[in-house]
Order: structure tokens, then sequence, then C-alpha cells
């Protein structure tokens, strides 16, 4: 049999120089696997590395809400003038907007101290509406329509689960710039991606509509669900808005029922 008759793969006989290749990449291919398993074990998860900062728009869309729900509110239960804590929440909103309109990344102490100084407006406005509902409640004066108290105690509820997310969204980690550079190694709320990253993609970190989740379902379950609070301000935080909701549903909804009775 001549040479050009044999197979490649016939003993005693050398195969062609891709066939040698392959053949080397085969044995090579489950150490390359490990390596590259070994440095996705060894590199830090997204929410521990430099990231670019998140979307603007979905914390201030929820700002925007938050003050609609206070211009709707009835007059006797808002801090007077009516219009003074949500004029000033829309300009801080314009400050914030403009300073950093896409992407929230600039590392600015100014620009976070008007961040939270916008929270505690929106905080204390509605504080002040739900101590004014819950005292006339208490005291008869609040609730002759059942319909209208629960628009209005809605209106606060949803108003106090965006307060809160904010509050969430903003100190965990040192806030959405800090945790886009990396700042803090440790988070103050351990989300699901965390515990379990083969779960999540590679670049996933909390934004602001996770932690809307987890304001949403620590009022509403009134106990942390599946994101587990670390620190003890995160812990007296999450318990303060559970005893708030747990007051002012527990009471409107009481009162709504007691009228249609």
């Amino acid at each position: 049999m001549s040479q050009e008759e044999s197979g490649p793969g016939e003993p005693g006989r050398p195969g062609s120089e891709a066939e040698r290749l392959d053949r080397i990449e085969e044995l090579l291919a489950p150490v390359v696997s490990g390596v590259e398993a070994a440095g996705r074990r060894l590199r830090p998860p997204a929410w521990r590395r430099v990231t670019r900062g998140e979307p603007r728009w979905p914390s201030t869309v929820a700002v925007l809400v938050a003050v609609v729900l206070q211009w709707l509110l009835p007059e006797r239960l808002a801090i007077h003038p009516a219009w003074l804590l949500p004029g000033l929440e829309t300009a801080l909103v314009l400050v914030l907007v403009a300073a950093d309109p896409y992407r929230i990344e600039r590392v600015s102490a100014l620009y976070r101290w008007v961040g939270l100084a916008l929270i505690a407006l929106i905080s204390t406005a509605n504080g002040w509406s739900a101590v004014l509902l819950v005292a006339g409640l208490v005291r008869g004066t609040e609730g002759s329509d059942a319909g209208q108290l629960l628009v209005t105690g809605g209106g606060i509820w949803l108003t106090n689960v965006i307060a809160f997310a904010l509050w969430y969204w903003e100190w965990d980690r040192g806030g959405p710039v800090a945790r886009a550079h990396a700042v803090r190694r440790y988070p103050d709320f351990l989300f699901p991606q965390m515990a379990t990253p083969e779960l999540a993609p590679e670049h996933w970190e909390p934004q602001f509509a996770d932690y809307f989740y987890l304001s949403f379902t620590n009022a509403t379950a009134f106990s942390p669900t599946d994101v587990m609070p670390l620190t003890r301000w995160a812990k007296l935080l999450m318990l303060l808005q559970s005893a708030v909701s747990l007051l002012t549903v527990l009471l409107v909804v009481a009162r709504a029922v007691n009228i249609l009775k």
C-alpha cells in the first residue's frame, strides 16, 4: 500500500500538523478550563469591583411619584404652607439631575448631602402626614368616608415605601456613588445574587429597583424576605419601617371597615 493510500491515523506514520495541534488542544483543554474556573473564583464579584454608575432615571421617577402623592394629600395633613416641602423636593431633584443627569457616578460631598437632604424632606413631610392621620383616627376626627380614607392612607403608605427605599439605597455601602467606585468592602444588605453569584450575570450589582423591592416587601411582610440586613443600622431601619407600616395599615383598614359596617 502506498503512502497516499495509508490513513493519517495508521500506526507508525506521523499525522499532519493540524492533527497534532488538535491533539495538543484536546490534552490541554482540561487544564485551560481549570485555570479559567480558578480565575473566576478568585476574581471579586461585580459588587466589589469598580463599575459604571447606575442609571439616574429610576430614583428620579420614584422621587417625583412621592412628590405628586404629597401634593394630592388633603391640606389638613400637610405641613403648611402645603406647597413648601414638595416645592423644595422638586428643586433638589432638578439640582441632582442637572449635576449628574445620566448615571450616578459623580464623587462630591455636596452632591451627596443634597441627596440626603432630599430624602430627609420626603421622610419629614410623609412622617408628619402619617402622625396627623393616626392622631385623627384615634380622636375620631378622620375617616368619615371609607374610600377617601383608603386613598389617603394608601398614598401615605406608598410614599413611606419610596422614602425607605431611598434610605436603603443611599446608605448601603455608602450610597450609589460609593458602590460604583467600590469604596467599601462589606455590604449592609445581603442580596441573593451576592450569596449565589453563579446564578446572576457577571456584572450584577444592586440598583434602586432592588432597594425598592426590599422596602416594599418589608412594608408588606413586616419582616425581611430574601434580602437580609447585615449591619445594626440596617436592622433598625427595617424595624422602624415595619412598625410605621403596620401601625398605618392597621388603623386605616380598621377604621375603613368600621365605616363600611
